[in-house]
C-alpha cells in the first residue's frame, strides 16, 4: 500500500508498505479521507514525531475493510470515525474520565502509525458510529471540529447572550465561531492577519472580524475568546480582547517559548481573567460527547464545513504539498487528501 512516512524533519517520502492485519479487538480500515492538522506543519518540518520513520496523519474517516477477531457490532464497508488517542484506560485521568490529559497514551501519527496511507489497523475503541449518509470529508474532520468545541466548554461553556471571540481563523477557529454561534452568542469576533481567513470567518457566522494588526481599534471586547494559533502575538492578543471577568481558552500549540507582555499580565491580574487550558477533544465515555455532538451536527446541517476546504489532494501530492507550506508559497485551509 502508499504511505507518506516521515523520516526526519523535511523528509517525507512516498512509501510502499505492507498492508496491515486486524488483530483481536480491531478492524482495519481502508482510509476515505485524511486532513492536515496544525500539529502537523511543525512536527513534519520543524520538531519531528516521537519517533521516527512513522506515518504520520490522524484527522480521518474511514471504511470498515475487514473485522479482527472478537469484534461484533460493525460491518465490513460502514463508515466510521476514528478518534486519534489511544488511552491507557488506567491512569488516574482515565479513571475519571479526563482521557485528553491521559498520562501514557498512544497517537495515531505521532506516536505510532498514522492515517497518511491507504489501509489502517484500529482498536475498535476508537471506532464512532456516523450516520451513514454524511460525507466522509466531514467525519474526517471530526477531530477539529471537536477540539474546538472541547475548548469553547473548557471557557464555560453557554454562551448566550454573550460575546465571543476568536484568535485565529485557521480551520479550528472557524469551527470555534460556529460554536459560539449555536451556544448563543450574540457576537462573535474574528481576528486574523489576512482578510482571505476573514472572509471565511465571516462564512462561518462571525459578526465582527479585524486584522491583527488593528485589534486595539476595536470597541468591544469578549466574554469568551479562544485562542487557535499559538504564538506570542496571538496569546497576548486573546488576553487583550477578553471583557472584565471574561474566559480564555488555548489551544494553539506554541513551538518556541511564549512570552506574555507586561500590559497582558496586568489585564490578566487587573480584570480577573479565567485563562483554561484545552488540550485534544476527549471526553467520558470515550471518545466523549464532544465527539458524539460534532458528528450529529455534521448529520444535521447545523455545522458546515465544505467551505473550509482548500485543497482536496491524492495522496501523492502530499510531500509536495508540504514542500508549499515550508516555502510559504501555498494559500490555504483545510487540505485533504485521498489515499
Amino acid at each position: 500500500m502508499r504511505a507518506i512516512v516521515l523520516h526526519a524533519p523535511k523528509d517525507i517520502r512516498l512509501e510502499n508498505r505492507p498492508k496491515p492485519m486486524a488483530g483481536r479487538g480491531e478492524v482495519l480500515l481502508r482510509v476515505a479521507s485524511v486532513g492536515v492538522c496544525g500539529s502537523d506543519l511543525p512536527r513534519m518540518l520543524v520538531k519531528g514525531a516521537h519517533r521516527m520513520p512513522l506515518i504520520t496523519g490522524h484527522e480521518f474517516s474511514a471504511h470498515i475493510e475487514a473485522l479482527g477477531e472478537g469484534v461484533e457490532g460493525w460491518e465490513v464497508d460502514e463508515l466510521v470515525a476514528v478518534a486519534p488517542l489511544l488511552p491507557c484506560n488506567v491512569c488516574d485521568q482515565c479513571m475519571t474520565g479526563n482521557f485528553s490529559r491521559c498520562r501514557n497514551y498512544d497517537y495515531f501519527g505521532s506516536r505510532r502509525d498514522g492515517a497518511y496511507v491507504e489501509y489502517v489497523a484500529s482498536p475498535v475503541q476508537n471506532l464512532v458510529k456516523v450516520p451513514q449518509h454524511v460525507d466522509p470529508r466531514a467525519i474526517a474532520m471530526t477531530d477539529p471540529a471537536s477540539i474546538a468545541l472541547h475548548a469553547v466548554w473548557k471557557a464555560g461553556g453557554t454562551t448566550v447572550g454573550k460575546t465571543g471571540a476568536v484568535v485565529g481563523c485557521g480551520p479550528i477557529g472557524l469551527f470555534a465561531i460556529q460554536w459560539l454561534r449555536m451556544m448563543g452568542a450574540s457576537e462573535v469576533i474574528a481576528v486574523d492577519v489576512t482578510e482571505a481567513k476573514l472572509e471565511l470567518a465571516r462564512e462561518a457566522g462571525a459578526s465582527v472580524c479585524v486584522l491583527s494588526q488593528d485589534v486595539d481599534k476595536l470597541t468591544v471586547s469578549a466574554d469568551v475568546v479562544i485562542e487557535a494559533v499559538g504564538l506570542d502575538a496571538t496569546i497576548n492578543t486573546a488576553m487583550s480582547i477578553a471583557a472584565p471577568g471574561g474566559h480564555v481558552s488555548f489551544i494553539g500549540i506554541p513551538v518556541p517559548d511564549v512570552t506574555i507582555a507586561n500590559r497582558t499580565y496586568q489585564a490578566f491580574l487587573r480584570q480577573e481573567l479565567s485563562l483554561h487550558g484545552a488540550w485534544n477533544s476527549f471526553g467520558a465515555p470515550f471518545p466523549g460527547p464532544q465527539w458524539h455532538t460534532t458528528i450529529e451536527k455534521f448529520a444535521s446541517g447545523d455545522l458546515k464545513w465544505e467551505f473550509l476546504i482548500s485543497h482536496d489532494l491524492d495522496l501523492g501530492e502530499l510531500p509536495d504539498i508540504f514542500r508549499r507550506f515550508d516555502a510559504r508559497d501555498i494559500d490555504f485551509s483545510k487540505v485533504l487528501f485521498r489515499p
